[in-house]
Protein backbone atom coordinates (compact mmCIF):
# COMPACT_ATOMS: atom_id res chain seq x y z
CA UNK A 1 0.00 0.00 0.00
CA UNK A 2 3.01 2.24 0.56
CA UNK A 3 4.19 1.92 -3.28
CA UNK A 4 1.95 5.50 -4.18
CA UNK A 5 3.73 7.20 -1.17
CA UNK A 6 7.43 6.38 -2.25
CA UNK A 7 10.03 8.91 -3.62
CA UNK A 8 13.23 9.15 -4.07
CA UNK A 9 16.49 11.75 -4.40
CA UNK A 10 20.04 11.85 -6.20
CA UNK A 11 22.95 12.83 -4.04
CA UNK A 12 22.98 16.47 -4.05
CA UNK A 13 19.27 16.83 -5.01
CA UNK A 14 17.57 19.79 -3.44
CA UNK A 15 14.47 18.44 -2.40
CA UNK A 16 12.64 22.00 -1.00
CA UNK A 17 14.04 25.23 -0.78
CA UNK A 18 13.88 27.56 2.05
CA UNK A 19 10.46 29.84 1.39
CA UNK A 20 8.66 28.53 -1.44
CA UNK A 21 5.69 26.94 -0.52
CA UNK A 22 5.09 23.40 0.42
CA UNK A 23 2.34 21.02 0.67
CA UNK A 24 4.57 17.67 1.11
CA UNK A 25 6.58 16.08 4.23
CA UNK A 26 8.67 13.32 3.98
CA UNK A 27 9.55 10.34 5.99
CA UNK A 28 13.31 9.26 5.21
CA UNK A 29 13.90 5.22 4.82
CA UNK A 30 17.20 5.36 3.28
CA UNK A 31 20.31 8.14 2.81
CA UNK A 32 20.95 11.04 5.17
CA UNK A 33 19.10 14.87 4.39
CA UNK A 34 20.78 17.98 4.91
CA UNK A 35 18.73 20.65 6.44
CA UNK A 36 20.03 24.01 5.65
CA UNK A 37 18.47 27.65 6.94
CA UNK A 38 20.03 31.33 5.86
CA UNK A 39 20.29 33.00 9.46
CA UNK A 40 21.36 36.66 8.99
CA UNK A 41 23.66 36.84 5.56
CA UNK A 42 24.70 32.91 6.59
CA UNK A 43 24.13 29.72 5.69
CA UNK A 44 24.09 27.13 8.43
CA UNK A 45 23.26 23.46 8.72
CA UNK A 46 20.68 23.10 11.47
CA UNK A 47 20.06 19.31 11.31
CA UNK A 48 21.24 16.30 9.53
CA UNK A 49 18.28 13.89 9.49
CA UNK A 50 18.55 9.77 9.14
CA UNK A 51 16.71 7.18 7.92
CA UNK A 52 13.07 6.95 10.28
CA UNK A 53 13.25 10.58 11.19
CA UNK A 54 10.55 12.87 9.12
CA UNK A 55 11.02 16.73 7.60
CA UNK A 56 9.16 19.07 5.97
CA UNK A 57 6.15 19.04 8.10
CA UNK A 58 5.98 22.59 9.50
CA UNK A 59 4.62 23.62 5.87
CA UNK A 60 1.96 21.22 6.80
CA UNK A 61 1.35 22.33 10.23
CA UNK A 62 1.36 26.19 9.68
CA UNK A 63 0.42 26.20 5.60
CA UNK A 64 3.07 28.21 5.62
CA UNK A 65 6.56 28.67 3.26
CA UNK A 66 9.14 26.18 4.18
CA UNK A 67 11.11 27.87 6.71
CA UNK A 68 14.62 25.95 5.43
CA UNK A 69 16.13 23.68 2.23
CA UNK A 70 16.69 20.20 2.52
CA UNK A 71 19.04 18.64 0.31
CA UNK A 72 19.94 14.74 -0.02
CA UNK A 73 22.97 13.97 1.20
CA UNK A 74 22.97 10.35 0.07
CA UNK A 75 21.00 8.88 -2.51
CA UNK A 76 17.30 9.16 -0.35
CA UNK A 77 14.40 6.91 -0.79
CA UNK A 78 11.37 7.51 1.33
CA UNK A 79 7.78 8.35 1.57
CA UNK A 80 6.17 11.49 1.03
CA UNK A 81 2.46 12.47 2.28
CA UNK A 82 0.31 15.65 2.24
CA UNK A 83 -2.59 16.38 3.37
CA UNK A 84 -5.05 13.97 1.10
CA UNK A 85 -2.92 10.98 0.64
CA UNK A 86 -2.23 11.19 5.01
CA UNK A 87 -5.97 11.16 4.99
CA UNK A 88 -5.75 8.40 2.74
CA UNK A 89 -3.20 6.40 4.69
CA UNK A 90 -4.94 6.99 8.20
CA UNK A 91 -8.33 5.16 7.26
CA UNK A 92 -6.75 2.18 5.76
CA UNK A 93 -3.73 1.97 8.60
CA UNK A 94 -4.53 3.84 11.62
CA UNK A 95 -1.42 2.08 13.44
CA UNK A 96 1.16 3.42 10.76
CA UNK A 97 -0.64 6.89 10.94
CA UNK A 98 -0.55 6.78 14.17
CA UNK A 99 3.19 6.10 14.70
CA UNK A 100 3.64 9.01 12.14
CA UNK A 101 1.91 11.17 13.84
CA UNK A 102 3.98 10.43 16.96
CA UNK A 103 7.40 11.37 14.83
CA UNK A 104 5.72 14.09 13.79
CA UNK A 105 5.04 15.84 17.13
CA UNK A 106 8.58 14.78 18.34
CA UNK A 107 10.34 16.31 15.12
CA UNK A 108 8.35 19.52 15.75
CA UNK A 109 9.73 19.71 19.38
CA UNK A 110 12.89 18.75 18.31
CA UNK A 111 13.28 21.34 15.43
CA UNK A 112 12.31 24.45 17.53
CA UNK A 113 14.41 23.57 20.70
CA UNK A 114 17.55 23.12 17.98
CA UNK A 115 16.48 26.44 16.56
CA UNK A 116 16.57 28.34 20.25
CA UNK A 117 20.32 26.96 20.13
CA UNK A 118 21.12 28.80 17.41
CA UNK A 119 19.45 31.53 18.21
CA UNK A 120 22.34 32.77 20.97
CA UNK A 121 24.81 34.76 20.10
CA UNK A 122 27.05 33.55 22.67
CA UNK A 123 28.90 30.95 21.36
CA UNK A 124 29.59 29.69 24.99
CA UNK A 125 25.90 30.13 26.03
CA UNK A 126 25.52 27.88 22.28
CA UNK A 127 27.53 24.88 23.65
CA UNK A 128 26.06 24.99 27.11
CA UNK A 129 22.38 24.74 25.33
CA UNK A 130 23.41 22.05 23.29
CA UNK A 131 24.29 19.71 26.19
CA UNK A 132 20.70 21.20 27.93
CA UNK A 133 19.34 19.85 25.02
CA UNK A 134 21.01 16.33 25.44
CA UNK A 135 19.61 16.17 29.31
CA UNK A 136 16.06 17.33 28.34
CA UNK A 137 16.39 14.05 26.51
CA UNK A 138 17.38 12.30 29.41
CA UNK A 139 14.98 9.92 31.63
CA UNK A 140 16.08 11.54 34.51
CA UNK A 141 14.55 14.73 36.87
CA UNK A 142 18.18 17.42 36.10
CA UNK A 143 16.83 19.30 39.37
CA UNK A 144 17.30 15.96 41.14
CA UNK A 145 21.56 15.51 39.84
CA UNK A 146 24.57 17.75 38.81
CA UNK A 147 26.50 15.83 37.07
CA UNK A 148 25.52 14.00 33.48
CA UNK A 149 27.53 11.83 30.99
CA UNK A 150 26.45 11.97 27.02
CA UNK A 151 27.90 9.81 24.31
CA UNK A 152 28.52 12.69 21.86
CA UNK A 153 31.55 14.28 20.46
CA UNK A 154 32.87 17.74 20.12
CA UNK A 155 32.45 17.36 16.48
CA UNK A 156 28.05 16.50 17.35
CA UNK A 157 28.10 20.06 19.87
CA UNK A 158 29.70 21.42 17.12
CA UNK A 159 26.75 20.53 14.65
CA UNK A 160 23.98 21.21 17.04
CA UNK A 161 25.75 24.39 17.74
CA UNK A 162 26.28 25.77 14.25
CA UNK A 163 29.82 26.29 14.82
CA UNK A 164 32.92 24.73 13.61
CA UNK A 165 34.49 21.91 15.12
CA UNK A 166 37.54 24.34 15.94
CA UNK A 167 35.75 26.89 17.79
CA UNK A 168 34.01 24.16 19.64
CA UNK A 169 37.10 22.00 20.75
CA UNK A 170 38.53 25.91 21.57
CA UNK A 171 35.31 26.31 23.81
CA UNK A 172 35.02 23.30 25.56
CA UNK A 173 38.17 22.83 26.24
CA UNK A 174 37.62 25.96 28.13
CA UNK A 175 34.97 24.81 30.24
CA UNK A 176 37.47 21.87 30.94
CA UNK A 177 39.95 24.36 32.52
CA UNK A 178 37.26 25.73 34.54
CA UNK A 179 36.36 21.87 35.64
CA UNK A 180 33.10 22.26 34.73
CA UNK A 181 33.53 19.65 31.87
CA UNK A 182 35.16 16.66 31.47
CA UNK A 183 36.29 15.05 28.03
CA UNK A 184 36.64 11.78 26.25
CA UNK A 185 37.10 10.53 22.77
CA UNK A 186 33.77 8.92 23.36
CA UNK A 187 31.58 10.62 25.92
CA UNK A 188 31.20 13.85 27.38
CA UNK A 189 30.92 14.51 31.35
CA UNK A 190 28.84 17.58 32.45
CA UNK A 191 30.09 18.09 36.15
CA UNK A 192 27.21 20.51 37.29
CA UNK A 193 24.40 20.27 34.91
CA UNK A 194 22.16 23.14 36.65
CA UNK A 195 25.18 25.35 36.42
CA UNK A 196 25.10 25.38 32.54
CA UNK A 197 21.24 26.04 32.85
CA UNK A 198 21.20 29.03 34.93
CA UNK A 199 24.02 30.07 32.45
CA UNK A 200 22.19 29.78 29.84
CA UNK A 201 19.18 31.20 31.08
CA UNK A 202 21.26 34.62 32.22
CA UNK A 203 22.99 34.61 28.63
CA UNK A 204 19.55 34.63 26.66
CA UNK A 205 18.34 36.81 29.29
CA UNK A 206 20.43 39.70 28.61
CA UNK A 207 20.65 38.82 24.91
CA UNK A 208 16.73 39.75 24.85
CA UNK A 209 17.36 43.01 27.15
CA UNK A 210 19.75 44.50 24.18
CA UNK A 211 17.88 43.61 21.74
Amino acid sequence: MFNRFRVSFEKGEVIFCEYEPGDTFYLIQKGRVQIIKIMGEIEKTVAILQPGEIFGEMAILEEAPRSATAIAMDPVSGLAFNRENFEILMQGNPQIALKLLKLFANRVYDQKRKFLILTLNDVEAKIADVFLMLAENEPVNMAEVDTMEFKTTVDDVAHWAGISPAKCSEVINHFVSQRRIELFPDRIIVKNINDFARFVSTRRRNQEQRE
